[in-house]
């Protein structure tokens, strides 16, 4: 009898866990969590994040979470405790409302040393970016003779004289490389609005080492997917020997790491107090070490920055890491893009010169290749030119992947749901930019959308808020202004004084789905003809 009671015993209280393990894990996420009157957007989601990580690690998150918002709404649950969002007035709560961002960003400490990219707490992430936030304005990048003087320096001694020998050069009839090209231009514009031109880089001049660096670039793509999405369990694997990221990635990573601190270090150790030239000041460089000097005087070891001064060489190297890396790829994908669909066009291309020219000064090459950098406001409001970037940006986001915060601790409202906190949820420029309520026939690149007098005002003010190249919010791109402007000199300079044509396009209208997004051949061959 004590033994079939025992039975007994054992048997209600496995039976009692099971229907424990089955309300937790089946009927709870399912039926009665807060998140089970959202649309789910596979049938497993409820129940396991297998669904979503296997869509992350195949690389068709974008896409597929783009079919998932045209079949259930502006809310879809992607996991457990995961949501993905395409609604402006959502973005305005999630973005503009300072909800933290999540663990995923952790990846980008670079050196192990937080960035204002990976900062997670709002307030910290607030005073990391007062201290170099105002020279990324466009006041202070339009009136700032160093940023004038850099401009012209590459553009008139190291990218045109490019597009003069491929156009002279009868041996080159299937053109250059375009998207290289545009990847060594933007470093070299960004290096320099760091460090100064003299301490930054020369990437136009020397191919071989630009290659190189591509290169490795390219071997660090994908490999941070298991840090992001499971954390806890890649660095389990790591202590017991498996690691998911092979040693030519860590040695990649090492030689990026080890460059971009080279450059710190080189300035730090010979700041050149004396050099008038406003080529050479590093803007960014100067105003990061100044903020954090300042912050460290006046607040010590309250400041929340206050471990960033306690490791100052290896913080700042980080910032400045972050900043180059993503200042060159993103404008260089833009450029890439533009090109390639301004080359589909001669109409357009010779109206855009004709607004180009139209300014006082304008970037029309003299016959000795000499040239005058056109006003940058006057530059910046040219229509056209502003439509056909812009266009590109909507179509061709560098960053079309989702930007992961966390709901507070209180829960939110987003639409008519109500949010527990502590839930993963994401906007993404990918769907947003395809709205067609939005963007009518939004898979056609149509630069005509953002023309002054397109649709009504209310349709304007409408594609402006759902336009989301940079993201929004405290949190929005630092470093857009910069962008917007590199990136006009360098079509300006480019179509005030050549036409282009494609030789090879191959894998371009494929552009790989991620977090960024690149041509699938990472490559673009165009042949440049001088317009007489």
């Amino acid at each position: 009898m004590k033994m079939a009671g025992g039975f007994t015993g054992l048997s209600c209280a496995a039976a009692a866990l099971f229907a424990f393990l089955t309300y937790r894990f089946i009927f709870w996420p399912a039926l009665f969590s807060p998140l089970a009157r959202i649309p789910n957007a596979h049938w497993s989601v409820p129940f396991s994040r297998l669904w979503i990580l296997r869509i992350r690690f195949t690389h068709r998150e974008n896409k597929t979470l783009f079919a998932a918002h045209r079949r259930h709404g502006p809310i879809v649950r992607v996991g457990p405790s995961e949501l993905s969002i395409d609604d402006v007035d959502c973005v305005r709560t999630v973005y503009q409302g300072g909800f933290e961002k999540t663990s995923w960003y952790s990846v980008f400490d670079n050196y192990g040393a937080v960035c204002m990219f990976s900062a997670r707490p709002s307030a910290e992430h607030s005073v990391r970016k007062r201290l170099i936030s105002h020279v990324y304005s466009k006041s202070y990048m339009q009136s700032s003779p160093a940023a004038s003087a850099q401009g012209h320096a590459i553009l008139s001694e190291r990218f045109l004289p490019i597009l003069e020998r491929s156009a002279k050069d009868t041996q080159l009839p299937h053109g250059i490389d375009i998207y290289s090209v545009f990847m060594a231009a933007t470093m070299d514009f960004i290096a320099s609005y760091l460090f100064g031109l003299r301490n930054g880089t020369d990437f136009l001049g020397d191919k071989a080492y630009r290659e190189h660096f591509l290169e490795l670039y390219r071997a660090r793509q994908g490999y941070g997917y298991y840090d992001q999405e499971m954390p806890q369990f890649t660095r389990l694997c790591r202590k017991i020997g498996i690691p998911f990221c092979p040693k030519w990635v860590d040695a990649a990573n090492k030689e990026l790491g080890d460059w971009c601190l080279r450059l710190c270090d080189q300035i730090s150790a010979s700041p050149d107090t004396t050099n008038t030239d406003p080529r050479d000041e590093p803007v960014v460089w100067k105003s990061l070490v100044a903020g954090l000097r300042k912050d460290e005087t006046t607040k010590g070891k309250d400041s929340l920055l206050y471990p960033a001064v306690s490791n100052f060489r290896l913080s700042v190297a980080s910032e400045l890491f972050d900043h180059v890396l993503a200042g060159q790829e993103t404008a260089g994908l833009a450029l890439t893009y533009l090109t390639w669909r301004l080359s589909q066009s001669l109409e357009l291309q010779e109206k855009l010169r004709t607004e180009l020219l139209g300014m006082t000064p304008n970037l029309r090459q003299r016959p000795d290749g000499t040239i005058d950098m056109p006003d940058p406001k006057k530059l910046d409001s040219l229509p056209l030119l502003h439509a056909v970037l812009t266009e590109t940006l909507r179509l061709h986001a560098p960053i079309p992947g989702p930007q992961p915060r966390q709901t507070p601790e209180a829960g939110c409202r987003l639409g008519s749901y109500h949010v527990p906190g502590g839930v993963r949820v994401a906007a993404l420029a990918y769907t947003l930019h395809r709205d067609e309520a939005v963007f009518p026939d939004a898979e056609k690149w149509d630069h005509t959308r953002w023309l002054p007098g397109t649709g009504t005002e209310d349709e304007r003010k409408l594609r402006n808020r759902q336009f989301w190249a940079f993201g929004s919010g405290g949190r929005m791109c630092i470093g857009s202004n910069f962008a917007m402007n590199e990136m006009k000199l360098m079509i300006a300079a480019i179509y005030s004084n050549y036409t282009s044509h494609i030789v090879d396009d191959e894998g371009v209208a494929n552009q790989s789905d991620g977090y960024t997004s690149r041509p699938a051949n990472e490559q673009l061959y165009l042949r440049f003809e001088k317009v007489v």
